[in-house]
């Protein structure tokens, strides 16, 4: 598989809009958990990818079975590889949205870009420019102020936010070194090639997961069903979708960049629907933020994020 760095790929024009429409949707992603909360956690993430296998596989194995046939064995072990990492972050991320608010698991999941500029330096050879990794760290930084913002807003969980917080990190490597494998991957084969197998790969691992832990998948009421079929299609196919389709064409820094965006719709959506008020140290720690992906924008733009070694 190739390796090569995304500065000699032409971005197509629909990349951009995807990868907007994959953080909207991202950010709407922990609204539906909350609304699913009747069902055990794991149970909601087992539901989740199975609905999305459901509908990708098929799709797949009639448009890209040739390609899918062609895989090596390296081939397999990096998509099974990056299934499992997935189902693991779907796992813990889900658990942590019932144990602390959507803007504190929001907020760590986005701390992912500082595993990901790290795995992109040492395994993908990529240099990072002074900006761009003072952008990373600004972004992270709003991200983290947003998240103090919590200890004033209008918010209760019944569970254990330290758990629950321990959990978002835990999702955020995981979905990190996913990420990697996942660039690497889609370096040689189409979208539908690799989110075919992969999604057939996290569904088998999270119903292993949700069995292992002795959780059930039948007898919820039908809205649970829907949520969770809503979670598949949304997120998880177009959203992840999206970004596996963008992965060609950006850096694993650029697109974790762009994900920073997800905590400020998640804090907007749980504000208007659950009334978990922001405070004003949350709204600083967006205008950090905001700040920091455009100033990655613009240097991207310029074509020097991030440059290969």
């Amino acid at each position: 598989m190739n390796n090569g760095s995304t500065d000699s790929v032409d971005r197509p024009r629909r990349a951009y809009p995807l990868v907007i429409l994959a953080v909207l949707l991202f950010s709407v992603s922990p609204i539906l958990v909350r609304f699913a909360s009747g069902a055990p956690g794991i149970s909601v993430a087992a539901l989740r990818t199975i609905f999305a296998a459901l509908v990708v596989l098929p799709v797949a194995l009639l448009r890209s079975s040739s390609e899918i046939r062609s895989f090596k064995r390296n081939d397999w072990f990096l998509i099974v590889t990056a299934g499992v990492l997935l189902a693991g972050h779907f796992v813990t991320w889900i658990e942590a949205l019932y144990h602390t608010t959507v803007s504190s698991a929001s907020v760590l999941v986005a701390s992912s870009p500082i595993v990901l500029a790290l795995l992109g330096y040492f395994i993908l050879k990529e240099r990072l420019t002074p900006i761009v990794l003072l952008a990373v760290m600004g972004g992270v930084a709003g991200a983290v102020v947003l998240g103090l913002g919590d200890h004033g807003a209008s918010v209760a969980t019944a569970g254990n936010a330290s758990f629950g917080n321990a959990l978002a990190l835990t999702a955020a490597c995981l979905f990190s070194v996913y990420f990697i494998i996942g660039r690497i991957v889609r370096q040689s084969t189409s979208w539908l090639g690799y989110v075919g197998p992969l999604y057939f790969v996290v569904a088998v691992a999270t119903v292993s997961f949700a069995l292992l832990r002795g959780a059930t998948l039948l007898g919820f009421e039908p809205k649970i069903y829907v949520l969770c079929a809503l979670m598949g299609i949304g997120p998880q196919i177009i959203g992840h979708g999206s970004f596996n389709y963008a992965v060609k064409y950006f850096s694993p820094t650029l697109l974790g960049l762009f994900g920073l965006m997800e905590p400020v719709g998640a804090t907007l959506y749980a504000f208007l629907l659950f009334g978990e008020v922001p405070t004003v140290v949350s709204f600083i720690g967006t205008a950090i933020l905001l700040g920091s992906v455009a100033v990655a924008l613009i240097a991207s733009d310029r074509g020097k994020v991030p440059e290969s070694a």
